[in-house]
């Protein structure tokens, strides 16, 4: 197991320049996964990574020993505690930690069932969130538009507790594209609109779309919708956080398949 104790070793240089730039993560395809828990959950994908990391005082103890030396990976590098605290974007570094490479989704499957369609979401912490409950709600495809933040990020997978590794993620995305292919209700969401959310029939599949924090979605997607609707608010709030009606809407729907799943009552 290599050891490395100076600042001045390229391998942390590089490691901090990842760790701190999106476009050295986007221009090497790879990202930084930090903490025990999402190594696992990538591991658990099945996974193996470029490289895993580990402090000499975690790998110090058996348990995080015995995970470092058989997760699959090209490589794996003990660090100074100090130095791992300069590549680690966490306030206090978790101690182990991996580079990946970002996984890529593949082709469009050319039927799809619901599914996510995030126009210019910017705060990582929102797409994490989103991909988390996608992830909960059984969602597997999730489509972002430019001007979107990386969904490889490690701030979004931080967010996300390991949801990326059970979505395909597809970013960059001409939306209208997907629309006219998509089979099923394109529900946008807009905090204005006519219709409300539980006036809507839910059971087959639905491509929600949800738009930027600040500006909500664009006119040109919004036309591209079957439906229109918004998520009754009885209180002064103008709106919801865009996780939060993404989690309101996915579970509505869920609740919909459910009941039309369930043998109605004899009486």
């Amino acid at each position: 197991m290599k050891a490395i104790r100076s600042r001045d070793n390229p391998q942390v240089k590089g490691l901090i320049k990842l760790a701190g730039s999106s476009r050295e993560r986007r221009r090497t395809g790879t990202t930084l996964l930090e903490g025990e828990h999402l190594v696992r959950a990538y591991r658990d994908s099945g996974g193996v990574a470029e490289t895993i990391l580990a402090s000499e005082s975690a790998f110090a103890r058996p348990e995080i020993r015995t995970f470092v030396e058989t997760s699959p990976a090209h490589a794996r590098l003990v660090f100074a505690d100090a130095i791992l605290e300069r590549i680690s974007q966490l306030a206090s570094a978790a101690g182990v930690a991996a580079v990946v490479r970002t996984p890529q989704p593949g082709l469009v499957p050319q039927t799809l069932s619901s599914c996510l369609l995030l126009e210019s979401i910017q705060d990582p912490g929102n797409l994490g969130s989103i991909l988390r409950t996608a992830v909960a709600a059984g969602i597997r495809h999730v489509f972002l538009t430019g001007g979107s933040v990386f969904a490889w990020s490690p701030k979004v997978i931080r967010s996300g507790m390991g949801a990326h590794f059970s979505l395909s993620i597809f970013e960059e995305v001409d939306v209208s594209d997907l629309a006219r292919a998509f089979r099923g209700a394109i529900v946008a969401m807009e905090p204005r609109a006519a219709a409300s959310l539980y006036d809507l029939d839910l059971r087959g599949p639905v491509a929600w779309a949800f738009g930027n924090e600040g500006a909500g979605l664009s006119e040109s997607i919004g036309r591209l919708a079957t439906h229109r609707a918004r998520i009754p608010m009885p209180g002064a709030a103008e709106s919801l956080n865009v996780a939060a009606a993404a989690a309101i809407c996915l579970f509505e729907q869920l609740r919909q398949q459910a009941a039309s799943n369930t043998p109605a009552a004899r009486v």
